[in-house]
């Protein structure tokens, strides 16, 4: 009996430290593989000449092939005894940063592999800086290929260690650190025989073990418009709840037109008995008491759950674009479904997210694959 909710999880880490490997192999020990799947990818390496790996399975575009390494996003659905996954393989090169925070900007959790040989790299300091600025707290690390160093615990005791100071510096404490061999099976959903010293939980232990926050309904509401349909008399404002819950009968002003109205309906994609309330994450459409002007981009909120409004804020940001992002120049700002256009006014400071230096640079301008604080006007 499954007694946890589904887990979105995405595995990260440095490229080459096993991500795609480590997942089909805990594909492979739980018996999830689609019918096969497993044996005709491995008649393929075998025609090919090359030692079968478990990476095939999800590597499976012919580009990531060739190149052998993973540039897009792999999404698998997985089940355990106790609950049901969606797991998302991200890329681990520098290339591929934007497909990376792509899958883990959907994530509930994460795995970050490090290298057992070739310990902490560019990418493991990356990565978990990155998860940092999406809000994931739930993290695992994993330290990977404990075969290549004849399963020697000392090791992983001495990247544990390190690792620790590092993320103890962005304030993360990870859920736990678990030593694996992904090629063997070693404490991935079989607890490993040659790690004696070893003994917590395997990996799918810890994630089944890890449990999600409850959606608290009585935050302050936000209701993100997406755009205005007529179907037959009705009139249904269509979009999202990001935060709070909202009821058919409920008085919201749409901002920032300040207009004030009742909710008549709510009105749900197939349509659920009895739907007469929607909570956050929820695509909906309403229907509303009266007739107003309401637009894509305007948000619903409640009369006395305003919110604070300005035109200047400081932000967190991680630069993606090929060009320098630099002050004084015009740029989009994509907020929900509002879009508006906006200025750097200032840069606070850069910092190296590999090892979390400052940046000294007396131009006015971020490049590519840096974090900074700026104040955006």
């Amino acid at each position: 009996m499954k007694i946890n909710k589904l887990l979105k999880i995405v595995f990260t880490g440095h490229i080459d430290h096993g991500k795609s490997s480590l997942i089909g192999r805990l594909l492979y020990d739980t018996n999830s593989f689609p019918s096969g799947k497993y044996e005709s990818i491995k008649k393929i390496c075998e025609s090919q000449g090359k030692e079968f790996e478990f990476a095939f399975l999800l590597d499976a575009l012919e580009e990531e092939q060739s190149q052998g390494i993973t540039i897009d996003i792999s999404q698998i659905a997985f089940k355990s005894k106790n609950r049901d996954y969606v797991i998302i393989d991200a890329p681990g090169h520098k290339e591929f940063l934007k497909n990376m925070i792509t899958g883990a900007a959907r994530a509930d959790a994460a795995v970050l592999l490090i290298d057992a040989k070739e310990g902490i790299r560019e990418q493991s300091n990356r990565h978990i800086y990155l998860l940092k600025l999406l809000g994931i707290k739930k993290i695992i690390v994993v330290i990977n290929k404990m075969d290549l160093i004849e399963y020697d615990f000392k090791v992983f005791l001495e990247i544990k260690e390190k690792y620790q100071e590092f993320l103890k510096s962005i304030d993360i404490e990870p859920v736990a650190y678990i030593p694996v061999s992904a090629k063997f099976g070693d404490n991935i959903a079989i607890r490993s025989r040659k790690i004696k010293e070893y003994s917590d939980k395997t990996l799918l232990e810890c994630l089944d073990s890890i449990k999600l926050e409850k959606e608290e309904t009585n935050k302050q509401l936000r209701f993100c418009v997406q755009d205005v349909y007529k179907f037959d008399e009705r009139r249904i404002i269509a979009g999202r709840i990001e935060n709070g819950k909202l009821s058919e009968g409920d008085e919201i002003v749409f901002l920032p037109h300040n207009q004030v109205i009742k909710v008549k309906t709510i009105e749900n994609w197939p349509k659920i008995k009895n739907s007469q309330f929607a909570i956050k994450g929820e695509s909906i459409g309403i229907t509303l008491s009266d007739q107003i002007f309401v637009e894509r981009g305007n948000i619903g909120c409640r009369k006395n759950e305003m919110p604070f409004l300005t035109d200047e804020f400081e932000a967190a940001v991680f630069w993606l674009g090929k060009k320098v992002f630099e002050t004084g120049k015009k740029y989009v700002l994509k907020l929900a479904t509002q879009e508006i256009s906006f200025e750097v006014s200032k840069i606070i400071k850069i910092i190296d997210s590999s090892n979390l230096n400052e940046i000294n640079r007396l131009e006015s301008h971020i490049e590519k694959n840096e974090t900074a604080e700026i104040i955006i006007k």
